[in-house]
């Protein structure tokens, strides 16, 4: 049997969990957290590098470009429904490992493509969709730590993993302006040029920077994590959460929450260019994924004390608001808009996404506790301890699932815009469109979540 595979978990039994549990759980959750930054970077790369290609000689139009900046969704959020089983099947070790390397393909690929102005399109799209690996990560991430903790750390430590890794995305909002601005890995500068001002550039660096990170973290994971003999589970016994109604209630739910971070998160550096052309948006877009990632680590701690359910109502409600906001400073009929105004509506918008991200998450362990425990009341107690290995075996699929759905808010977010702005010549379309599925988040949340006789209060 390997070393690294641990055949007894126990981390409701607090003996255990003082003891070796949770010095165990921390070392494997502290190697999951860079690499899930990383696969964020990789997966968000594109919302930085569609903002320099026209300034370096490539001929696309915005339709196109809001394409490359939406395609890594469209394949990551795909990627994620065959993730969120990866874990139970081959170890949570070994899977994060081999996912995490995956990563080269994409990182490298696009450090040698952009540096060619002649690159089809074609190419482009194909490195954007090979991009989707890191998208796809997040769900077995997920899943994996998920089997880690007890059910009253679950919200603290799914928020520290989601929230500290979705920092990848504002670092790769942050750190690719910086890096592209001198030969760091060397090759030919490329010329930049924008309204007469002209530079030198490295945008290869965008994508050869994560590289070196990528391959030191891999191997972290493959020599410092575990795999959990509990956690064992054939795709036929995982199938179960299909049959849950409250499985597809709660991708619903989360597609709100981190389908709007993400989608958000992919489509605002484009959209700041689009409609404020006098704005660099990559001075303040990391802004935004950095607020929204910092809330779902305090969401995470808010839901563990007040409940996930009613988190996660007023959360929505905060974002109806939010995007009411954002359509009061939209550029419109001449009127040139409000910068300033845009920019903290949309800042209120990315923390409230952070705090549902958590709360979300927080509900589904206990939802599928609850189911498993209501099961097994007044049965005998190997029948009992079977019914919580069961709950946390769906709740951690679930969680995979439920992020692949949501994942495809990074996909249509983005083409929303696009399509709005076509057809419209401007984004409040979509946005109009964005607030009435929020209100469909509350109505489900409060029947059947947070009101008093709820079905499944969590």
């Amino acid at each position: 049997m390997s070393r690294y595979l641990i055949s007894t978990w126990e981390p409701e039994v607090p003996a255990f969990w003082q003891s070796q549990g949770k010095a165990t759980a921390n070392r494997n959750l502290w190697i999951s957290i860079p690499a899930l930054m990383l696969a964020f970077a990789v997966w968000m790369v594109w919302s930085v590098v569609v903002v320099n290609l026209p300034n370096i000689g490539f001929t696309y139009s915005t339709n196109q470009l809001f394409w490359l900046a939406a395609v890594p969704g469209l394949s990551g959020a795909t990627l994620r429904i065959f993730y969120s089983f990866m874990v139970p099947i081959f170890g949570g070790r070994k899977w994060t490992a081999i996912s995490t390397a995956s990563l080269l393909l994409p990182a490298i690929g696009i450090g040698y493509a952009v540096q060619d102005p002649s690159t089809g399109y074609p190419t482009m799209l194909v490195l954007a969709l090979l991009c989707g690996f890191g998208g796809g990560n997040f769900a077995s991430s997920m899943a994996n730590i998920s089997f880690f903790f007890p059910k009253a750390q679950k919200g603290y430590a799914l928020g520290m993993n989601a929230g500290l890794g979705n920092l990848g995305v504002s670092a790769v909002q942050f750190v690719v302006p910086l890096v592209i601005t001198a030969a760091v890995f060397g090759g030919d500068p490329q010329t930049w040029t924008r309204a007469g001002v002209v530079k030198e550039m490295w945008l290869q660096n965008a994508g050869f920077i994560w590289v070196p990170f990528i391959a030191l973290t891999a191997l972290a994971a493959w020599f410092g994590m575990n795999d959990l003999a509990s956690a064992k589970a054939s795709f036929a016994e995982q199938a179960v959460i299909f049959r849950r109604k409250h499985n597809w209630l709660m991708c619903w739910l989360y597609v709100g929450t981190f389908g709007s971070f993400i989608g958000y998160s992919a489509a605002f550096p484009l959209l700041t260019t689009t409609l404020f052309p006098q704005v660099d948006p990559l001075q303040y877009a990391f802004l935004g994924p950095l607020v929204g990632a910092l809330a779902r680590v305090a969401g995470g701690w808010i839901s563990d004390k007040l409940g996930g359910a009613v988190v996660t109502l007023w959360t929505f409600v905060a974002m109806i608001g939010a995007v009411i906001g954002v359509l009061q400073f939209l550029p419109l009929q001449g009127n040139a808009g409000n910068f300033w105004g845009f920019f903290w509506m949309f800042m209120v918008l990315f923390a409230c996404t952070g705090v549902g991200n958590a709360s979300t998450f927080r509900m589904i362990p206990v939802i599928f506790l609850t189911l498993h425990q209501r099961a097994a009341k007044g049965k005998p107690e190997a029948v009992q301890q079977q019914a919580l290995v069961n709950a946390n075996k769906e709740a951690a699929a679930v969680l995979g699932f439920t992020s692949a759905v949501a994942a495809y808010g990074a996909f249509f977010i983005p083409k929303s815009y696009g399509t709005s702005i076509d057809l419209t010549g401007s984004p409040g379309a979509a946005l109009w469109c964005f607030i009435g599925f929020y209100a469909t988040c509350i109505a489900i949340t409060w029947w059947y979540y947070s009101r008093k006789g709820a079905e499944m209060p969590c």
